[in-house]
């Protein structure tokens, strides 16, 4: 997608710098070479054979110029001797250089073109070829380059270095030229006018629920910040400078949120302390407030450069990039996890994704699963191009190119995919009329083709509050895989507000646990095994307190996680997870004592429904018991149908009415 924008850095230490300092750096090179051919071929020895005598003195002339700088002088000398001899080749490859040095590349591809058609075979066209073909592949035109490309490594000997390189570009043109001819349906909409209030808007970030965005703006006066807007019915809201702790007189950029947006983390390059050049700082939100950001410490940052975080969806995995040794080029993608003491530790290098080129922008969608991310080192279309990778049992898989239009021959810096796979969201640059670059945020749909890569995920947001006072809890929310007993996520809610969002995965079961200190635990269940696009859910989870107020009935919660065969009391072995969070609970809480109480629905007949309710009640007290819980502090019921939650009249309500319940005694 022509323009995305390459300033994925705050200014002035953005991928587009790179490439301005890798542009200076061959512009020197160029510089060098044009000396090296002026001395190594004084005048009277450059190659004239054949040649117009007053072309050739002109040529001379136009050399002697060039060797002093006198670069409009030469380029006008070496244009009055190709019209004296218009098969001047030398002439024209001269000129060409002149026209480099001078940037003017699209008088250089016209003079190129010409030395190479009157001498196509000839060594000497070298640098003419290489420059219509880097001309060509920077434009997209790969089908006409393809041929220039291969004619011009047929001047170097079979696997030579100079032969690798060019077969580099030539696999370039060929990708570019197979993905044009199978484009995917992207139709980009800009983001609403009001959130495009500045003269550049750039690196998008949005919570889970799509509610919240975060994206870094370019003032007027050259300042950079990070602005929010919220989502308001059909549009968003005018940006807001997120927080004056935050944003300052200098520059911060490239934010990363985690999916209830109540962690931050950003660039700075300069205006605060650092270990290096630039460095990531950490900011977490209470309520309303974010807190004074932190340098993420010397674990993270270094002398080196590290930028373009990008946090997982639990705020406890980081990737960045930075320029330190160890990695497997320039600019590397790393990744830290934060320890259960609150450090981050020591970053390693995604060798499998990184390359002897640079990497940019990395984001982990909130599958925790696929990293996008930006690449010149594999095969793309040309400069960067956007990959996902997908984090498998046996490391990351191999990168695959994200396709045309979404990656062109221009450079694409960053993306942003949402939660459940439908959206993208980024940058694009455009040309104002003051000849300056502007970039606004857009959106498209997600293609189907793209979308089938990216494993969905649903998420579940509301309040954590005190069922009997509604006051807002501070409580730990943990995604259980059933299948595998292991913790998927554990994100906390808001201390001031109660509220919470956590990322629920497609596929699988998954057991729910909101906990909190002086309270029963909430036991919710989610079953994803059958195919389900992402949606997000709203809950609120009130939870009962172990010592209700004076009078107050005893509390109770029903464990939603425990599972047995239709008509028997075996406790299926997916109910560990369960058990062991009710076991976990009386260790923490070694005054309690409880009941466990068997219910059942109306089907199957009263005798046989009481029996089955004490019998699977009991299965869970003897389970306790084994785990080393006090006999004396558990005791087991059964109700049977006796006790519905709910009126028995459809398959959903009987299922509710099918439960074990626990409550304090």
């Amino acid at each position: 997608m022509a323009g995305f924008v390459a300033n994925t850095q705050i200014h002035g230490h953005s991928v587009r710098e790179l490439k301005q300092r890798k542009g200076r750096k061959e512009r020197r090179q160029n510089r060098l070479l044009i000396l090296l051919f002026l001395f190594s071929f004084p005048p009277f020895l450059l190659p004239s054979y054949g040649q117009n005598k007053k072309a050739v003195e002109l040529y001379k002339k136009a050399v002697d110029a060039l060797s002093n700088r006198k670069m409009t002088e030469s380029l006008d000398l070496f244009h009055q001797a190709v019209e004296r001899d218009t098969g001047y080749t030398d002439a024209y490859l001269k000129l060409g250089q002149v026209y480099e040095f001078m940037r003017q590349p699209d008088q250089a591809f016209q003079v190129y073109q010409r030395a190479i058609g009157q001498q196509p075979d000839k060594p000497t066209t070298g640098l003419a070829y290489q420059f219509v073909s880097a001309y060509l592949l920077k434009k997209g035109n790969y089908r006409v380059a393809i041929p220039h490309i291969e004619r011009y490594q047929k001047l170097f000997p079979p696997q030579s270095l100079q032969w690798k390189r060019i077969d580099r570009m030539l696999q370039t043109a060929h990708f570019g030229e197979q993905a044009i001819q199978n484009p995917l349906p992207v139709k980009p909409q800009p983001l609403a006018a009001t959130v495009q209030a500045f003269p550049s808007q750039y690196f998008p970030v949005l919570t889970a629920d799509e509610q919240t965005l975060v994206y870094t703006v370019l003032k007027p006066e050259g300042d950079e910040d990070l602005m929010v807007s919220t989502h308001k019915g059909e549009t968003w809201s005018p940006p807001e400078s997120i927080s004056p702790l935050i944003n300052s007189i200098n520059n911060e950029g490239t934010p990363t949120l985690s999916a209830d947006g109540r962690t931050l983390v950003f660039t700075v390059c300069q205006g605060r302390a650092g270990y290096g050049s630039c460095d990531l700082y950490i900011s977490h939100k209470t309520g309303n407030a974010w807190s004074e950001p932190q340098n993420i410490g010397p674990v993270v940052n270094t002398r080196a450069w590290e930028s373009q975080p990008a946090l997982s969806a639990d705020g406890r995995r980081l990737y960045f990039v930075s320029d330190r040794k160890g990695g497997m080029g320039r600019r590397d993608i790393w990744c830290s996890d934060l320890g259960d003491d609150g450090e981050w530790k020591p970053p390693y290098n995604l060798k499998s994704i990184n390359t002897p080129f640079d990497e940019a922008s990395p984001f982990i969608h909130a599958n925790g699963l696929s990293l996008f991310f930006a690449s010149e080192g594999h095969l793309g279309m040309g400069g960067y191009d956007l990959f996902v990778a997908d984090s498998t049992a046996n490391g990351w898989s191999n990168p695959q190119n994200l396709g045309y239009p979404i990656n062109t021959s221009d450079d694409q810096a960053a993306l942003f995919v949402s939660a459940n796979g439908t959206h993208a969201y980024y940058s694009q640059e455009q040309a104002a009329s003051d000849g300056k670059q502007r970039s606004k945020l857009y959106v498209f749909d997600l293609p189907e083709a793209l979308r089938q890569k990216v494993r969905p995920v649903s998420y579940l947001k509301g309040l954590v509050a005190d069922a009997r006072t509604k006051k807002p809890l501070n409580a730990t929310i943990e995604l259980i895989d059933l299948s595998t007993n292991q913790l998927i996520t554990r994100v906390q809610s808001d201390p001031q507000t109660g509220q919470y969002t956590a990322i629920l995965p497609t596929g699988g079961e998954y057991a729910l646990y909101v906990i909190g200190p002086g309270y029963l635990f909430k036991s919710l269940s989610f079953d994803f095994t059958r195919k389900r696009e992402g949606e997000g859910l709203t809950m609120s989870v009130p939870l009962e307190p172990i010592k209700p107020s004076e009078g107050g009935a005893p509390a109770r919660e029903t464990l939603n996680n425990l599972f047995f065969e239709t008509g028997r009391y075996d406790l299926a072995d997916k109910s560990r997870t369960e058990l062991d969070r009710l076991v976990k609970f009386l260790e923490v809480n070694p005054t309690v004592n409880i009941e466990v109480s068997g219910h059942t629905d109306n089907q199957g007949g009263t005798a046989n429904n009481l029996e089955l309710s004490k019998k699977r009640a009991q299965s869970v007290v003897s389970y306790l018991a084994k785990a080393g819980v006090a006999p004396n502090r558990i005791k087991s019921a059964g109700y049977g149908e006796t006790r519905p939650v709910v009126p028995n009249t459809t398959d959903e309500n009987r299922k509710l009415n099918r439960r074990i319940e626990w409550r304090i005694w």
